[in-house]
């Protein structure tokens, strides 16, 4: 049977997967909206277009970028539940 504090322990490796796999998208999705935002008010154009476009083009950029260091990520967590499975199941 498996521990309580077993599956704290999958759980939280779980959850701090997930941060740092998505931390460099959306850290890229908030300094380009942040970026706008500044642009915007300084310029009084107030198009909503203009928010969206720009951090699509970068969060499709970062995806670009930063994929492999995500996928690794993903892939070293799977690996490690996979790898597991004999530990948690006696």
């Amino acid at each position: 049977m498996i521990e309580t504090s077993e599956v704290i322990t999958i759980i939280s490796e779980g959850v701090w997967t997930v941060i740092t796999a998505s931390a460099p998208i959306l850290i890229v999705g908030i300094v380009v909206g942040l970026i706008v935002s500044v642009f915007q008010a300084t310029t009084s154009i107030n198009e909503q277009t203009l928010a969206f476009v720009p951090k699509i083009i970068a969060i499709l950029l970062s995806l670009i970028v930063f994929g492999s260091f995500i996928i690794n990520q993903i892939t070293d967590y799977i690996r490690t539940l996979y790898e597991s499975i004999n530990v948690v199941i006696r």
